[in-house]
C-alpha cells in the first residue's frame, strides 16, 4: 500500500511541476519563469498590461527578461545585455494603429524604422498574436511573430527607444512599467 501512496505522490509532483515553472500570470497570460537565447538564460524580470485609449481597454501583456533581475529601467534601458520582450496581444489592433502610435511615441527620426519595424507585422494582431523582441548588443532588435523570423531591426537606436517607450520616465501607462520592472501586474 504504501508504494502506491508513493508513486500517487510523484504522479502529483510530475504533474504540478510544469506549472510550478509558470513565473507569473497577468492578465490572463501566463509566461514562463525563464527563456534560453543563444545559450545563455534570461529570467523573467516583470509583466505588464499596456492599456490604451481612455477607456483603459487592455492591449496586450508584455514580459521582459534579462540576465538578471532589476527594479532600475533606466539600467536596463542603457544596458547592453542580451534582452528579451513578449508581446502576447490579449485584444485585436491593426498594424497601423501600433504604427501611429509608436510614431507618435518615437518622434521622426526613428520613422524608417518603424515603418520597417511594422512591415514585419500582419495587417491585423489578432488576439492571441506573439511578438517576439530580442535585443542583441551590436546586432539590433529581432523581430518575431508568431516564433516566426520576421527581420532585424540594426543598430541600438530602435531597440532602445521601444524599452524607453515601455519602462522609461514617460511609459503609455504606469502599470504596464511597474509590471515590467518586477512590480504588480496592472
Amino acid at each position: 500500500m504504501r508504494l502506491g501512496l508513493g508513486l500517487l505522490a510523484l504522479a502529483a509532483v510530475l504533474v504540478i511541476a510544469p506549472q510550478d515553472a509558470l513565473a507569473r500570470r497577468c492578465g490572463g497570460v501566463s509566461m514562463p519563469a525563464s527563456v534560453e537565447v543563444d545559450g545563455q538564460t534570461l529570467v523573467l524580470n516583470g509583466m505588464g498590461i499596456r492599456e490604451a485609449t481612455v477607456f483603459s481597454l487592455d492591449v496586450f501583456v508584455a514580459g521582459l527578461y534579462l540576465p538578471a533581475t532589476s527594479t532600475d529601467g533606466d539600467a536596463i534601458i542603457r544596458g547592453r545585455g542580451l534582452k528579451r520582450l513578449v508581446l502576447r496581444f490579449v485584444r485585436a489592433v491593426p498594424r497601423d494603429g501600433l504604427a501611429s502610435g509608436l510614431n507618435d511615441a518615437f518622434g521622426p527620426s526613428l520613422a524608417g524604422q518603424i515603418t520597417r519595424f511594422t512591415a514585419m507585422l500582419p495587417a491585423e494582431l489578432t488576439e492571441g498574436t506573439v511578438i517576439t523582441l530580442t535585443y542583441r548588443p551590436d546586432a539590433g532588435l529581432e523581430v518575431q511573430v508568431g516564433g516566426r523570423l520576421r527581420g532585424v531591426i540594426s543598430g541600438d537606436a530602435f531597440a532602445g527607444a521601444f524599452f524607453r517607450f515601455l519602462i522609461g520616465p514617460n511609459p503609455p501607462n504606469r502599470g504596464l512599467k511597474r509590471g515590467l520592472l518586477g512590480g504588480q501586474c496592472g
